[in-house]
């Protein structure tokens, strides 16, 4: 079983390996993650890293790259708690609207894309409302493999542990610095709580803009929610967050649009 220190030690490699120089926290903290680096560094400890791409590589290449790793992702792969069928992302590595959710389900790892199911065709349905198609934007999860129930699993599904999120953590972090895009929806308090290093829940999170390594970052509810409350208010809550994702990018937003889901 990997230990804190392993995946704390792991975190801090793939964060520097990135190019990240500083890192918030107190002194306490401070002072235990550089004894772990230094133990791990004389004890000749090897660090998976989520090869950092070359600055002449395109986009396509970079993500190409990750892929590869991640169908390799040791991290991931030692903890025996998630599934062996590795799903990376869909849409358009050139976007400028990333939408990042937890882990694939029972129908993304049957056909090896992200938001397939149920939520992804709400997702779908969300996204015609903004005036984009899935085609468009890019999809992908925090966790890259399905999280494991044991031999009974069949089609049922649970959210990534904190555990398996930090595992997987350095893939999707490589993955929006290759993309930059001009902003990131967060779909769920998985997502969220991973790019903003944040317990906090996702109501307390939305309606403002947050920040993942330089990029706007907006947090919204899980399509999934959605499909287990049909209140039009939690509709709007959703919606609200996409009308301020299109106004980041510069959208035009019809008076149609504004009112979709407020009482009539």
């Amino acid at each position: 079983m990997t230990t804190i220190r392993q995946l704390a030690v792991e975190s801090l490699t793939h964060l520097m390996a990135g190019g990240q120089e500083r890192l918030a926290v107190d002194d306490d903290a401070r002072s235990i993650l550089r004894s772990w680096m230094l133990q791990s560094r004389r004890g000749g400890q090897l660090v998976e890293t989520a090869a950092p791409a070359t600055p002449e590589m395109s986009v396509e290449e970079k993500l190409a790259l990750l892929r590869n790793r991640a169908e390799h992702w040791k991290p991931a792969r030692r903890l025996g708690t998630l599934r062996d069928t590795m799903v990376f992302a869909t849409g358009n590595p050139h976007a400028r609207l990333m939408l990042v959710g937890e882990a694939p389900g029972f129908d993304e790892e049957r056909l090896g894309e992200p938001f397939v199911g149920r939520a992804g065709q709400l997702l779908n349905k969300i996204l015609t409302a903004m005036g984009l198609s899935r085609e468009e934007v890019y999809i992908s999860n925090v966790c890259k493999f399905r999280p494991d129930m044991g031999p009974e699993q069949g089609t049922a599904n649970r959210p990534p542990t904190a555990e398996e999120i930090a595992a997987c953590l350095p893939l999707i972090l490589a993955e929006i610095r290759a993309i930059r895009p001009a902003c990131i929806v967060c779909l769920g308090g998985s997502s969220a709580k991973a790019l903003l290093s944040s317990d906090a829940s996702v109501s307390s999170m939305r309606g403002r803009w947050l920040d993942c390594q330089g990029v706007p970052v907006r947090v919204t509810y899980h399509p999934s929610y959605l499909l287990r409350n049909e209140a039009l208010s939690a509709r709007r809550s959703v919606w609200e967050d996409m009308l301020a994702a299109m106004e980041k990018l510069g959208m035009p937003i019809s008076e149609r649009q504004k009112r979709y889901f407020l009482p009539s």
